[in-house]
C-alpha cells in the first residue's frame, strides 16, 4: 500500500453523527464528573437525545455539563455499526436488536481505533518488511469490519492488540531513531524515552521535546506551550487539560482526535492533516 492511500484511509475515520443512531449517547456509560452532570447505565439513552437521534443541547454541551461529549470520537464506528453491520435499521424501530447493537459498538470503535493507528503507520517511509506486515494487519482489520453483529461479539480483540502493538512499536522507533539522529547529542539517550512517565502539571512550556516516547505517559494539565512535539510517539498519553497552544504537533505519531479534544489548544497549534483543530479552542 502506498502512502497517500494510507493517508487518505487514516483521514476518513471520522465520526458522522447524521448517519448513527446516536450510539455514543446511548451504547456507553456515563459517570457524573466534571465531565458529565449526570449518571446513566450502558444501553439507556441520555435524556438529551431527541426522536431524530440528535443532542438537544448540541450546541452548548459544555456550558450544560456535558463537556466528556466534546472529547468523544468513535472514528466512524457509530455509523458505520448503524449503516452496515446493521444495515440502516434503528434500535427505535427495531428494539430487539438493540441490546446487540449497544454492544458491538465499542467493539467496532476498538477496530477502527486500530485501524486508524494500523493506516497511520503505513503513511510513513519505513522499511518494506515492516509495510508488509503492517499492510497485512490492516485488512485483517478491515475484514474484521464486515463480520455480523454476532461474529463480533465472539472477537478477541486481544490478540489483534498484541500483534498490531509489536508493529506500532517498530515504526515508532524506526521514525524516531531517524529524527533523533538529526537533533543536537547534548541530550540524553534515555531523556527520549518517557512511556508511562508521570509529567502531570509539569512546566514544559517552549522545550524541544522532538522524537519523545510518550506512550502511556500522564500529561494531564502539562504545560506544552509553544513547545517542539514533531516526531512525538502519543498512544495511549493522557492529555487532557493540557496546555497545547502554540506547540507543534504537525508530525507527532499517532495522536488521536480524541486526545487533541481533551486538550487545550488555539488557532498556532500545528497539528497532522488527519487531526481537525477541535471547536471548543481558543481562536
Amino acid at each position: 500500500m502506498n502512502n497517500e492511500t494510507a493517508k487518505e484511509i487514516r483521514k476518513s475515520l471520522t465520526a458522522d453523527c447524521t448517519k448513527c443512531f446516536g450510539l455514543c449517547c446511548t451504547a456507553l456509560t456515563i459517570v457524573a464528573s466534571s465531565d458529565f452532570s449526570i449518571n446513566k447505565p450502558a444501553g439507556s439513552p441520555c435524556a438529551n437525545l431527541q426522536s431524530n437521534y440528535g443532542c438537544r443541547i448540541h450546541s452548548n454541551l459544555r456550558e450544560s455539563g456535558f463537556k466528556g461529549c466534546t472529547v468523544f470520537d468513535c472514528l466512524g464506528a457509530g455509523q458505520f455499526v448503524s449503516q452496515v453491520t446493521f444495515k440502516g435499521q434503528s434500535w427505535r424501530r427495531n428494539p430487539e436488536t438493540a441490546d446487540k447493537m449497544f454492544r458491538v459498538f465499542p467493539i467496532m470503535e476498538q477496530i477502527h481505533e486500530m485501524i486508524a493507528y494500523t493506516a497511520e503507520a503505513l503513511s510513513y517511509d519505513i522499511p518494506r518488511v515492516l509495510s508488509e506486515q503492517l499492510s497485512v494487519q490492516l485488512i485483517e482489520l478491515q475484514n474484521l469490519t464486515m463480520l455480523d453483529a454476532d461474529q463480533l461479539l465472539s472477537l478477541d480483540l486481544v490478540m489483534y492488540r498484541f500483534k498490531l502493538n509489536k508493529l506500532l512499536t517498530e515504526t515508532s522507533e524506526y521514525i524516531r531513531q531517524r529524527l533523533i539522529a538529526t537533533l543536537p547529542t547534548s541530550k540524553n539517550a534515555k531523556n527520549y524515552n518517557q512511556d508511562r512517565t508521570d509529567w502531570i502539571g509539569k512546566k514544559l512550556n517552549g522545550k524541544d521535546l522532538r522524537a519523545t516516547n510518550f506512550r502511556g505517559a500522564y500529561l494531564i494539565a502539562v504545560d506544552l506551550r509553544n513547545a517542539d512535539l514533531r516526531g512525538v510517539d502519543f498512544i495511549g498519553t493522557d492529555l487532557r487539560d493540557a496546555d497545547v497552544r502554540g506547540a507543534n504537533l504537525s508530525t507527532s505519531m499517532f495522536l488521536t482526535q480524541m486526545q487533541l479534544n481533551s486538550a487545550k489548544g488555539d488557532a498556532k497549534t500545528s497539528l497532522p492533516t488527519h487531526i481537525q483543530k477541535p471547536s471548543h479552542w481558543m481562536n
